[in-house]
């Protein structure tokens, strides 16, 4: 695999969220999950429909139902259920152990990209793959666990295991529009789904209320307005370019960095500690991302 458009996008995607993460960490538990992901849409949704506007024109593009549905449900998948169990696995269990969870991304897509894209890894990416995946666990793993309690951990496994495959699903059934439609209105029909989708959540469940007084609460926004932009519009195009551009096993792998960059800026943005383990894990990664881009 040589160096190109796909491998700089998935890499960036990958820092990009790492920041995103690192500001969501400090504005605190100031909004619930849902909420919090809500908010984050709408603010993705507000900038990207203006990129449209200027790269692609007023032009519709042409879709058939089936593909239109498809980036549709993507969207509800991959963002609107997806992101919110994401966020609230790390509510519930921390980020060391929601960052291994989220490990279990390239997996998920590795294997459905076998099964429904006819992919796969071969040779030196599958080694470095293995040590991309050893990196991120010597980074994530922390061997003190007394700060989780049995069901939290349980409850934050299950919305943590959930999200991240519902991310894997989201990406790859989408993969293929994505390569064959215009990308920005691909991009928009899919968090156009994700949004809308938390929208009518929230009006039949009579949410609107609730959520609307959670909003007006004073809220960190000098750390949520950042992370939102930087999560639901910068990262998340570069995510879906690199998917586009590069076979989403390859793309899935070159993401997974996200994780030992949390760990990176936590120490350098946070003040978190940061030993020999982590340190280790951090080169391991990036060994096995050179692998990947240079097999």
């Amino acid at each position: 695999m040589s160096i190109g458009w796909g491998e700089f996008f998935a890499l960036a995607s990958a820092l990009c969220w790492a920041f995103a993460v690192i500001l969501f960490r400090r504005s605190g538990d100031a909004l619930p999950p849902f909420e919090l992901n809500l908010f984050k849409n709408l603010v993705g949704f507000a900038l990207i429909v203006p990129t449209l506007l200027i790269v692609e024109g007023l032009q519709v593009p042409e879709y058939s139902l089936e593909e239109a549905g498809i980036a549709v449900v993507s969207g509800f998948l991959g963002i609107a259920v997806a992101d919110t169990w994401y966020l609230r696995a790390l509510s519930l269990m921390g980020a060391s152990r929601t960052g291994i969870v989220a490990s279990l991304l390239s997996p998920f897509v590795i294997l459905l990209s076998i099964l429904f894209l006819g992919e796969s890894l071969q040779g030196w990416q599958l080694a470095g793959f293995a040590l991309v995946m050893c990196g991120i666990l010597l980074v994530t793993w922390r061997q003190n666990r007394r700060e989780v309690d049995a069901a939290h951990l349980g409850k934050g496994v299950f919305y943590g295991v959930g999200g991240v495959f519902l991310m894997a699903v989201g990406v790859v059934m989408v993969k293929e529009i994505l390569e064959t439609r215009p990308f920005m209105a691909t991009t928009t029909l899919r968090l156009a789904g994700g949004l809308f989708g938390m929208v009518i959540y929230t009006l039949l469940r009579a949410r609107t209320g609730i959520v609307l007084q959670r909003f007006r609460q004073p809220l960190p926004w000098r750390f949520i307005i950042p992370a939102s932009i930087l999560g639901a519009y910068v990262s998340m195009m570069m995510w879906l370019a690199g998917y586009k551009l590069i076979p989403a096993s390859e793309a899935s792998v070159l993401n997974e960095t996200a994780n030992a960059w949390i760990v990176f800026l936590a120490w350098l943005m946070l003040g978190e500690s940061i030993g020999y383990r982590k340190v280790a894990g951090l080169l391991l990664t990036s060994v096995g991302v050179v692998i990947m881009l240079l097999a």
